[in-house]
């Protein structure tokens, strides 16, 4: 998606536990939700 709207070097970092301690996490937990951080850049 980001290639799609005209961003490169797209770099992605690993899975994070956006959800541990809140609320909805035995929900996200069930469906193996995690965050990702991730930067790229627009020339």
């Amino acid at each position: 998606m980001l290639t799609e709207v005209g961003f490169v070097d797209a770099e992605f970092g690993r899975p994070v536990d956006t959800f541990g301690g809140a609320s909805g996490e035995e929900k996200a937990r069930s469906f193996d939700v995690h965050g990702y951080a991730f930067r790229a850049r627009k020339p």
